[in-house]
C-alpha cells in the first residue's frame, strides 16, 4: 500500500488534482497532507472540497494543521492578524468562497479548528512547519508545528530515535529536496514544500509527493 506525504497546496486545486492523477491515488493508498491548504492560490474552497471528497469516497486522507489554517481561525478575532491573513493569502481564499466581507464561512472555520498539529506512523513524524526536539515535550510547542523555519540542525536524536521527520511550510527548490532525501543518513528529516505558489523563484513552482516506503519523489509543476 503506497504512502504519500504532500505539503503547502495552498489554493492549487488543478496541480494537486494532476499530481494525484500520476501518483494513480486510490482507496488502496494512503496520503498524508501536511497543512497550508488554503490562501496565495486560486481555489483554496475547491482543495478543501476536494479532500472531503476523497473522504467520502473511500480514500485515507489524513490532514494537518498549517500556519495559514491557523491565520484563517485567528482572524476573525484579531485585527492583527486579520490584516497579515489577508496580505498573504487570505484574500484569495475568501474570494474562492465568493465572500464580499472577506470571510471564511463557519463550517469551513470548524474544518479547520478540526485539524491536529501532528501525526504520527511507525517510522515518521509528521508536522507542518517543524518540530523543537530539545523541549520536554516537543509535541506541545505549537508555535514550532505551525511556524518554525531553520530548526533542523539542531535534532535531539535520542527524543527522535530511529524516526524520521517530514514536514512543509518553508518553499524550498525541487533539487534541495533530493538532497534531503538522499541525506537521511546525516539529517532524517524532509522538507516536502517545493513552493507551488512561488512560481517565480528559481526550483520552486511545484507540488511535491513523497512516497514514504521507497523516498521516491514525484514533483508536479504548478498548472494554473
Amino acid at each position: 500500500m503506497p504512502q504519500y506525504a504532500i505539503s503547502d497546496i495552498h489554493g492549487h486545486l488543478a496541480t494537486f488534482r494532476e499530481l494525484l492523477r500520476r501518483l494513480a491515488f486510490s482507496r488502496a493508498d494512503e496520503l498524508f497532507l501536511l497543512g497550508d491548504f488554503i490562501d496565495r492560490g486560486p481555489d483554496s474552497k475547491g482543495v478543501i472540497d476536494y479532500v472531503e471528497q476523497l473522504k467520502s469516497t473511500g480514500h485515507q486522507v489524513h490532514c494537518l494543521r498549517g500556519n495559514h489554517e491557523q491565520m484563517a481561525l485567528d482572524a476573525p478575532s484579531d485585527f492583527r492578524t486579520r490584516q497579515s491573513w489577508l496580505k498573504y493569502g487570505g484574500k484569495e481564499t475568501c474570494e474562492s468562497f465568493g465572500s464580499p466581507d472577506y470571510t471564511v464561512p463557519p463550517a469551513y472555520l470548524d474544518w479547520m479548528a478540526a485539524l491536529p498539529y501532528y501525526l504520527e506512523t511507525p517510522g515518521y513524524l509528521f508536522v507542518h512547519a517543524g518540530i523543537d526536539t530539545n523541549l520536554e515535550a516537543p509535541l506541545l510547542d505549537r508555535a514550532s508545528m505551525l511556524w518554525a523555519r531553520n530548526w533542523a540542525y539542531n535534532l535531539n536524536r535520542d527524543w527522535l530515535e530511529n524516526r524520521i521527520i517530514v514536514h512543509g511550510h518553508t518553499p524550498t527548490p525541487e533539487q534541495d529536496i533530493q538532497l534531503s532525501v538522499r541525506s537521511l543518513a546525516q539529517l532524517p528529516v524532509i522538507n516536502v514544500d517545493a513552493g507551488c505558489f512561488a512560481v517565480t523563484r528559481e526550483g520552486c513552482g511545484q507540488l511535491c509527493a513523497l512516497e514514504l516506503t521507497t523516498h521516491r519523489l514525484v514533483f508536479q509543476e504548478n498548472i494554473g
